[in-house]
């Protein structure tokens, strides 16, 4: 039930939301602290697309400084991962695969 409050509120806030967008009396008739609500959301919203641009600028340049510095690194030889040989396939019946050579028992 947790979850339904936070539906009806975000019904309350689109419906207010659509009124004032749509209703020039109503905007009229709100208080002036109200009515400069949209700005101050603008204002808002412009700042933190600011900060999250920088801050995005900010960690590319970390992450080049740290491939740059990784490549000087990488001037010995990298071993290659070995090879993995593809398994054989499954026989195309309906008999399971037979075993072949011996099963050891382990000591106990």
């Amino acid at each position: 039930m947790e979850g339904w409050g936070k539906i009806v509120a975000g019904v309350v806030l689109g419906v207010a939301g659509t009124v004032y967008a749509t209703n020039e009396d109503v905007r009229k008739r709100l208080p002036k602290s109200a009515r400069d609500l949209p700005e101050n959301v603008r204002q808002r919203f412009e700042t933190a697309v600011s900060a999250a641009r920088e801050a995005s600028t900010r960690r590319r340049d970390e992450i080049m400084r740290d491939l740059e510095a990784h490549e000087a690194h990488a001037d010995r030889p990298v071993r290659s991962a070995p090879e993995v040989k593809p398994e054989p396939e499954a026989p195309a019946g309906d008999e399971p695969p037979k075993l072949t050579g011996s099963i050891e028992e382990g000591s106990a």
